[in-house]
């Protein structure tokens, strides 16, 4: 199976231009997505194109992963219904820093035949002027053919409309591709779906400006069985960053993937050969209690992210944290002993002992103090029965927990919600 037909297997191809598969099979292309520094770390969002990248490398080709820092100056109004809050160059330069690891984790710079490439379109963006850039760029593009591009149909139709600022983002995204067709011949840029009319863009410069043909292809957006965006979850975004999203609760994101979407998953996001693939398929059919497919997928991508130490950590984590079954009977200690084992790999709080003396702590405030949600969230938590203390229900928001409450009068297991658990260490 070629490239072309292995991406498609993974229903990774929503839309590519014409002879790309041709060009996959008789050269070896170069490819590049870019990522926009609009935080100090990529998401899970970001995960689908990194991964795509690295797919490439491995069949042979040569990845570009662009660091926005050009057009993250502007940001992409593709997909947004009101335009970004414009971020100061000292910003960006910091999220750059960021971002700029992550994408190392997932290329390859040392191979010999086709070393992986970061690059940073500030390089060029930043030293363009106005009058050069409309005359070397602009005049290739009419303002019919911008228009109907459907990231600037969208913003036309909104109360807000689009501003000039990004209504340019199409040519600086245009101008990317020509700079890296020129520089390094990069000829297939790649992005979601949503993309389509930006890759174009460029696309069609190059063949204006150098009689020469480019290729895009754009992946699914991703979204989940019951349409919910993919990523978004109670707790917010998961963050490939671990000091952002800890990596217990990364791999327990992707531990919780609904039958429905796993098998989707597991072709998107790992490298496991389709014969695998196929055995998890049947098991999610014939046995889905015992959620292999979902480990299988957890493992993987948790260690491709963080390492096969952390995922071993979080694996162990999220055992403790999810199999203990807190009382005051016998087991307490044992319990406890267990939860305060793993409070470094999971989100925990601690809170002096001192404290649950006397009145103790109020639920709403133990659980605004775990959680970080505010008052009103906590008590409105508390009161619709979503709050659980070692495995006993609250729904009074006038509860008050005491060292007495605590296991082995050493911790508390706090449930938010149906998912999130939190460690409440009494120091």
């Amino acid at each position: 199976m070629n490239l072309f037909d292995e991406l498609k297997w993974r229903g990774l191809v929503y839309d590519a231009t014409d002879g790309l598969a041709d060009a996959f099979a008789r050269e070896r292309v170069t490819a590049y997505i870019g990522f926009d520094p609009t935080a100090s770390s990529l998401h899970i969002g970001n995960l689908l194109g990194l991964v795509t990248l690295s797919r490439l490398q491995r069949d042979g080709h040569s990845p570009i992963a662009i660091a926005g820092g050009g057009t993250g100056m502007i940001g992409d109004p593709s997909g947004k219904s009101q335009e970004r809050t414009l971020l100061a160059s000292d910003q960006i330069a910091a999220n750059l820093a960021g971002i700029r690891p992550q994408l190392a984790q997932f290329l390859d710079f040392d191979r010999a035949d086709n070393p992986a490439r970061v690059v940073n379109n500030a390089d060029w963006l930043a030293s363009l002027d106005l009058l050069g850039f409309l005359r070397d760029t602009g005049k290739y593009f009419t303002v019919n053919y911008m228009l109907q591009k459907e990231s600037v149909n969208r913003r036309l139709e909104s109360a807000d409309g689009i501003s000039y600022t990004e209504f340019s983002y199409l040519l600086l995204q245009a101008r990317d591709f020509l700079e890296l067709f020129e520089r390094y011949g990069c000829t297939l840029q790649m992005g979601g779906s949503d993309q389509w009319g930006n890759i174009t863009a460029g696309i069609e410069l190059i063949r204006k400006v150098h009689a020469k043909k480019a290729h895009g292809l754009v992946t699914p957006l991703v979204t989940t069985a019951s349409g919910a965006k993919f990523g978004k979850t109670e707790a917010g975004t998961i963050w490939l960053d671990a000091t952002r999203t800890p990596v217990q609760e990364f791999r327990q994101f992707w531990l919780n993937t609904d039958d429905r979407d796993v098998i989707a998953y597991l072709k998107f996001f790992t490298f496991l050969p389709h014969g695998e693939i196929d055995a998890l398929d049947a098991l999610v059919k014939t046995a889905p209690e015992k959620r292999h497919a979902q480990f299988v997928l957890a493992d993987h991508v948790t260690t491709m992210v963080h390492g096969a130490e952390d995922a071993t950590r979080a694996e162990a984590a999220n055992a403790v944290l999810f199999g203990a079954a807190p009382s005051a009977g016998g087991d307490a200690a044992r319990v406890a002993d267990s939860l305060l084992s793993i409070a470094g790999d999971v989100p925990s709080t601690a809170i002096a002992a001192s404290e649950f003396d006397g009145d103790g702590v109020g639920v709403v405030d133990l659980v605004a103090r775990a959680t970080g949600a505010s008052k009103s969230e906590a008590r409105r938590l508390v009161q619709q029965g979503g709050v659980s203390v070692n495995d006993h229900k609250i729904t009074d928001a006038n509860a008050r927990l005491r060292r007495g409450d605590a296991l082995d009068g050493r911790v508390f297991l706090l449930r938010k919600g149906a998912r999130q658990r939190f460690v409440i260490r009494l120091t």
